[in-house]
């Protein structure tokens, strides 16, 4: 099969080093990719969100399979662009259309939906920039801390917890007035949840999930999860405290509801579904959905998934996963992700990376997330730079791995968390 693959960060190099291993992968384009993904295949210079040179490139290079890696040309509608193509019409595609994408493009519509369909989340209300004053009369409804989204995709940054009514009624003003753009017009104030999150990733053909290793991964830039929210700074899989009875309440309150409630929409839904979880008492509740795997979670996620790719993704488009085996290695996978000095906030590009070029040790992998090639140095290109994955017979050996791969690699102002799994 000639596949092509959306994106440029670790997700992505994650995915084509689990494609580029099926046997049944003859061409691996990644667009636009980086360092690392070429190593898997051939990097194309396309962007994701040129959904007509996507499309030509298709119908050029005689595409089979296309997966989309991020959010973005999913919620504005890639899918349904090839869907429409008459050239594409024997093209699988991994990725919800725009309604699907829905569930991850809007905080509101994915409230509303959990609402329709009973499926367990946080009390919510919603707001538009009408209704500053409403807002925040609302939060009387609630105690401290207060959780305010803004409604849009804002890079994984637009979640504010707020431990005082003051504190939360200046960040209300402060989404309406443009803070994250047009993503924060419209918020959702939810109901604090206090408990341990988790993320279960499922593959959906539209009728039918089946369930990849489930992930926990760590949000906040600091030790002991402290300081801003960050795109992740480190994973584990699988997670100690999900046993099978839990996994079962997941599968029977969530997954499947969800699946038919998107039936129910009318939504034909074929990629992967990210659910973000919250173990509260012993109950599983929904923070969010993603419509697309999570970073970093993938880059434990696919090292522990034993299971052809492209054969699930084949099963998808002909809606057979039902009878689909998902083996998975029994190993504990952990990443910890490398960050440039400053993330998540303003930082420096362009750092030369010392030690990611070396021969890893057996069991460890290096997935690359932002960087490039600057002639022939290996330089920094963004605020999470490397996932540094290794695989043990428990966590604490996957741990002690892990971060001797991390000790392995150096760059200007590198940071990263400590703790990745300590708390499990």
């Amino acid at each position: 099969m000639k596949v092509l693959l959306l994106g440029s960060g670790g997700r992505e190099h994650a995915l084509a080093w689990k494609i580029s291993a099926s046997p049944s992968c003859t061409e691996l384009y990644i667009a636009p990719g980086n360092p690392g993904t070429a190593q898997c295949g051939q990097n194309v210079s396309l962007s994701p969100l040129d959904f007509e040179a996507v499309a030509t490139f298709c119908v050029s290079k005689q595409i089979d399979l296309v997966l989309i890696g991020p959010e973005e040309p999913l919620v504005k509608g890639i899918t349904d662009f090839l869907r429409w193509d008459p050239a594409l019409a024997n093209l699988i595609i991994c990725g919800p259309d725009a309604a699907g994408a829905c569930l991850e493009g809007s905080k509101a519509f994915a409230k509303a939906f959990m609402s329709e369909f009973d499926i367990p989340t946080a009390r919510y209300g919603e707001f538009n920039r009408d209704q500053e004053t409403e807002a925040i009369q609302f939060l009387d409804s609630f105690t401290p801390p207060y959780v305010i989204k803004a409604d849009g995709l804002a890079a994984g940054k637009g979640v504010l917890i707020c431990a005082q009514k003051e504190e939360a009624a200046a960040a209300i003003s402060g989404m309406f007035a443009g803070e994250f753009g047009e993503a924060g017009h419209t918020i959702v104030l939810e109901e604090f949840l206090d408990g341990i999150e988790f993320s279960v990733f499922a593959l959906t053909d539209g009728k039918h999930a089946c369930l990849l290793p489930i992930a926990k991964d760590y949000k906040r830039i600091g030790d002991g999860d402290t300081g801003p929210n960050t795109g992740g700074m480190g994973a584990v899989s699988p997670v100690p405290f999900v046993d099978e009875s839990l996994l079962e309440k997941v599968r029977t309150r969530i997954v499947t509801p969800t699946v038919q409630g998107l039936v129910a929409r009318g939504i034909v839904y074929q990629g992967f579904l990210f659910i973000g979880l919250i173990l509260v008492k012993g109950e599983p509740y929904v923070i969010e959905y993603n419509c697309r795997m999570g970073d970093p979670e993938t880059e434990v996620v696919m090292p522990r998934l034993k299971t052809d790719l492209l054969e699930l993704m084949v099963a998808m488009h002909e809606q057979r996963l039902d009878k689909m085996q998902i083996e998975m290695d029994p190993r504990t996978a952990m990443t910890v992700m490398l960050v440039s000095g400053g993330y998540p906030g303003s930082y420096k590009k362009g750092m030369t990376i010392e030690g990611s070029t070396i021969e890893t040790p057996l069991d460890t992998m290096v997935f690359h997330a932002g960087t490039r090639m600057d002639e022939r140095r290996l330089v920094t290109n963004g605020g999470r730079v490397l996932a540094c994955t290794a695989y043990g017979q428990n966590l604490e050996h996957a741990r002690r791995s892990a971060y001797e791969l991390v000790k392995k690699i150096s760059f200007d102002q590198m940071n990263y968390r400590n703790d990745i799994g300590s708390d499990l």
